[in-house]
């Protein structure tokens, strides 16, 4: 099984596609649908999950990605991700803050945030 997303319970989207994920990830897309900022939590890059979430959910290498961060950063444009150190660090941090979107290798229906599909 892949990498599932999940959200703070505020997030109203219950699907996500890949394409929208992408624009997420390389901070193109900021905002939610109800204009509520998007923040963004990630595990840090030499974490495996990390590496999973990037190569088989976003098709994209891991330092492709943080060269896209560090780009948005360093132009004053975005603000990179926040690094968390474990999975259940990611599950805390993404169900106490609102917009908050993350992703675990696995997780059971939740109370404390919202599981998101990932469409094509």
């Amino acid at each position: 099984m892949g990498s599932q997303l999940i959200a703070h319970k505020e997030v109203a989207e219950q699907e996500l596609t890949v394409a929208q994920l992408k624009r997420i990830y390389s901070m193109r897309q900021t905002r939610w649908g109800d204009n509520t900022p998007i923040v963004l939590f990630v595990l840090p890059s030499q974490h495996q999950d990390h590496k999973t979430f990037a190569h088989q959910t976003l098709k994209i290498l891991p330092y492709k990605l943080e060269r896209i961060w560090n780009k948005s950063t360093f132009s004053g444009l975005g603000v990179a991700p926040i690094v968390v150190n474990s999975p259940e660090e990611m599950l805390k941090a993404v169900a106490k803050t609102p917009g908050a979107l993350g992703y675990m290798q696995e997780i059971s229906r939740n109370e404390q945030v919202n599981v998101i599909k990932i469409t094509k």
